[in-house]
């Protein structure tokens, strides 16, 4: 899976609830994916594509090429 370049930010795991008249009944494996977009970038004077996600984006933590 890949993982943003700038914050090293990956797929995190956990339980997925069902909840029916205030118990919790069930559980089910799922997961949560970060929100990644491929991007081309000045790393280091040289201009690469990279995954990036969209919060280090919305941040200005990565200059666009």
């Amino acid at each position: 899976m890949a993982k943003c370049a700038i914050c090293e930010k990956t797929a995190g795991n956990g339980n997925k609830l069902s909840i029916t008249r205030s118990h919790i009944s069930k559980r089910t494996a799922r997961t949560w994916k970060p929100n990644l977009r491929r991007v081309k970038a000045d790393v280091n004077g040289e201009i690469k594509r990279i995954y990036v996600c969209a919060k280090c984006l919305k941040n200005g933590k990565v200059k666009r090429a």
